[in-house]
């Protein structure tokens, strides 16, 4: 049987999916307009959001219901 690799995260996830958007933001600043650009600007937009909601879930203002 075989073992999954593991490994620690030495980033936070917000971290991680800013570096994402920042990167595919820059990529598709270089691009010139069409789909590949929409994609990467879109992927970057989606990026963002996720660390927005992440960020969100994992604030000590929100509570479970009771």
């Amino acid at each position: 049987m075989q073992t999954r690799r593991r490994f620690k995260q030495t980033e936070t996830l917000q971290q991680r999916l800013a570096e994402f958007a920042a990167e595919n933001l820059k990529r598709a600043s270089n691009m010139p307009a069409g789909v590949e650009r929409d994609n990467l600007i879109k992927r970057a937009r989606q990026a963002n959001a996720a660390a927005h909601i992440d960020e969100w879930i994992s604030s000590p203002g929100l509570q479970s219901p009771k």
